[in-house]
């Protein structure tokens, strides 16, 4: 077979098995009601906070079909919706995963969806408000979504600026969900559910985190995730020294910078001991 021309992610919803999700507030409900009235849903928040995880604890519990397209920036209008393509028989076409979960009634999730090239929003604006519909150039369809079909975009607030971002009028056609870290209780409870390691030493791993979430003196892009955690558990959980998996799953994923590297390090022994 001919290579696809985009390949996304699809979950398996026919396995019955719901992915674990701990919700930490009106999230579950506010989505299911924006499913119900056909709502697209924007979803804001930092790297590993939970969102994809979410959006796969709701396409199962809703029991749709998921697309997931981890956006970067080479993606482009043409990715998502499709093109021709040259097999054995001569041209044929394609579809992308937005058109296809328009025609399956399934969920479309656009992670980090301001990394994709500008042309993509010409395309989601109008699946986005009322219409509802997808126009395929190339072929001369114009595709109405069904009810069942549910357009859902993830980004992280903290990496917008002039060159990336999402416009206001197009952010306003979204209900908007707005994600953190969970507190350190929910937080325990998630790595000890997705690791099986003690609560102890998880409850050692969090408290990690927090602290190092609270640093002010070093320049980081990015907190120390729920799923960096997640990955010093599961390391410490197969025999891996305690201090190790932190240095390797916790901080060197957080910076390149040597000076603070030892700094985030200090934090480690400090709570760990050496």
């Amino acid at each position: 077979m001919p290579p696809q021309p985009f390949a996304a992610e699809a979950a398996d919803t026919d396995s019955g098995q719901v992915p674990f999700y701990l919700p930490q507030g009106r999230e579950v409900v506010l989505f299911q009601h924006a499913y119900r009235n056909q709502l697209p849903v924007l979803i804001k928040g930092p790297t590993g906070c939970g969102k994809t995880r979410f959006v796969e604890h709701m396409a199962a519990e809703l029991d749709r079909p998921l697309d997931t397209v981890a956006c970067h920036d080479d993606l482009s209008a043409a990715d998502l919706v499709g093109r021709h393509l040259i097999g054995d028989n001569g041209t044929y076409w394609s579809d992308g995963p937005l058109t296809r979960a328009v025609r399956e009634g399934g969920i479309c999730y656009l992670d980090e969806v301001v990394e994709a090239r500008k042309d993509t929003t010409v395309v989601l604006h109008p699946l986005s408000d009322d219409r509802r519909i997808l126009p395929i150039d190339r072929t001369g369809e114009t595709l109405q979504a069904p009810p069942e079909f549910m357009l859902v975009v993830s980004y992280n607030p903290g990496y917008q600026n002039l060159l990336k971002g999402m416009k206001t009028s197009t952010r306003q056609r979204f209900v908007g969900l707005r994600f953190g870290f969970p507190d350190p209780e929910a937080e325990r409870d998630i790595v000890v559910s997705e690791t099986g390691l003690d609560t102890e030493r998880v409850a050692l791993l969090v408290e990690l985190a927090n602290r190092l979430r609270r640093l002010e003196d070093h320049d980081l892009e990015e907190a120390a995730s729920t799923r960096l955690v997640v990955h010093a558990a599961i390391l410490i959980r197969d025999g891996f020294d305690p201090v190790a998996a932190c240095e390797n799953a916790l901080v060197e994923p957080l910076t390149d910078d040597e000076e603070t590297l030892q700094g985030l390090m200090e934090v480690v022994h400090a709570l760990l001991g050496d």
